[in-house]
């Protein structure tokens, strides 16, 4: 009897088994149809060399860097090594300390100049500090408003022009472009419209940097008021390497801001 009922019990759970099985095949019919969705692989995934340029003034040279790593534009070069699309950097410096707007296009114009301009994935410049400079010393001890605005409008005239050249050279390339400073607040309290006529001369390059489509503008004027923070090299105009330091700092975070990844096309990203 007891042998029985072990036969009956096995037959149950056979057929049970059975039964799941001939279920099977129906019930994976009757499961509804996935895919995989679309998806975008950026530019950036597969990493390149990137070739970077510096352009303009003595800033982007790098002046006052008593650790000689090229002020913001050596730091940030190094600091391009970890973003997304970077296999490898190679840095050409071209900037060079007292020049003007008008002698940047000067410079453009040298095939040597526009062949590394060609190649650029990224342009980081810094021009204006001297034109603004060469008004201070042709007016240093009767220091007016309208001296600097009539130099403004020349300056905006260059600016375009130097944009113009770029572009016809290269339509790609990811401009970052820096603000001025006012070095005269290390030296005297006084606003004396100086911090205005600054305000005003930064608003342009904003102006330009926007009507450019793959520019950003990097405001760098309250990093350098007075020299609270020792920011400034013993000749108290150009950054030191604090300076330069809080700098490639403000240019990584607005850069990101500015959205590296649109403005490279995808090919570049934080």
């Amino acid at each position: 009897m007891r042998r029985v009922l072990v036969l009956v019990v096995f037959s149950m759970l056979l057929a049970s088994c059975q039964s799941d099985k001939v279920a099977g095949p129906a019930s994976f019919a009757n499961r509804e149809k996935t895919s995989f969705t679309q998806f975008h692989v950026p530019n950036y995934f597969v990493p390149e060399l990137i070739n970077v340029v510096g352009l303009g003034d003595s800033l982007t040279e790098g002046v006052g860097d008593e650790y000689k790593r090229s002020g913001y534009f050596g730091r940030m070069t190094t600091a391009m090594g970890a973003w997304k699309g970077v296999k490898e950097i190679e840095a050409e410096n071209l900037a060079k300390k007292g020049r003007r707007s008008d002698q940047l296009i000067k410079q453009l114009e040298d095939e040597e100049i526009q062949s590394e301009v060609k190649k650029a994935d990224v342009i980081y410049m810094t021009i204006g500090g001297n034109d603004i400079m060469k008004v201070v010393k042709a007016n240093l001890f009767n220091l007016k408003a309208k001296p600097f605005y009539i130099e403004l409008g020349k300056f905006e005239n260059h600016l375009d022009e130097i944009f113009k050249i770029i572009r016809g050279l290269n339509g790609d390339a990811v401009i970052v472009i820096g603000g001025l400073y006012n070095p005269l607040s290390i030296v005297t309290d006084e606003a004396y419209e100086f911090e205005t006529i600054i305000e005003d001369w930064n608003e342009a390059i904003e102006i330009q940097a926007v009507m450019d489509g793959k520019a950003c503008f990097i405001p760098v004027s309250d990093l350098f008021v007075g020299n609270e923070n020792l920011v400034y090299h013993t000749d108290f105009f150009h950054p030191n390497a604090k300076g330069y330091e809080s700098m490639s700092n403000r240019y990584v975070e607005k850069i990101d801001e500015c959205s590296l990844s649109e403005l490279s096309d995808g090919k570049l990203d934080l």
